[in-house]
Order: structure tokens, then sequence, then C-alpha cells
């Protein structure tokens, strides 16, 4: 997998990331839900399976979302860091 889809996925979800965790409204909320999802859909099919481990409504549902996204998060640094899936 090319560093540069890690890198631009990675940068996309931490920015997320960071302004979901402090948000307090949940119309910003739902905005960057939808947001990740759409991006989720049209991203590297290879990455999108090495973050959600095979399950398909990975970033898509709501309950599940920050645990997700933090996952993903992580799951991106860790492999930039050690040059896995580069």
């Amino acid at each position: 997998m090319d560093r540069s889809v890690i890198e631009q996925a990675y940068s996309f979800f931490h920015q997320k990331l960071k302004v979901y965790e402090h948000s307090i409204s949940e119309k910003e909320m739902d905005h960057i839900e939808d947001t990740i999802a759409s991006y989720a859909d049209a991203m590297s099919p290879s990455l999108f399976r090495e973050l959600s481990g095979g399950h398909s409504a990975f970033l898509h549902e709501h309950p599940m979302f920050l645990a997700d996204l933090r996952h993903s998060v992580a799951t991106m640094e860790a492999m930039l860091s050690s040059g896995t899936g580069v």
C-alpha cells in the first residue's frame, strides 16, 4: 500500500477525531460521522479492510463511531511509524 494513501487518510481522520472529541454540537458530530462514512466508502479498499478487520459497517454505525475512528487513527499511526503496509 502506498504510504501517501495512509498519510492522507490519517491526516483527515486525525483532524476529524480531534474536532469530534471536543464538540458539544450534535449537528457538528453528525456531520463528521457522515463525512467520515463517505470518505470510508471512497477510500482505498485495502486500507479500509486493514482498519475494519472486514467489518462492513465499520465507521458507519453511530454507537461504534468514536471507537472505530479512534481505532483507525491509532492503526494508521502505527502503520506509518513502523512502515507496515507501506
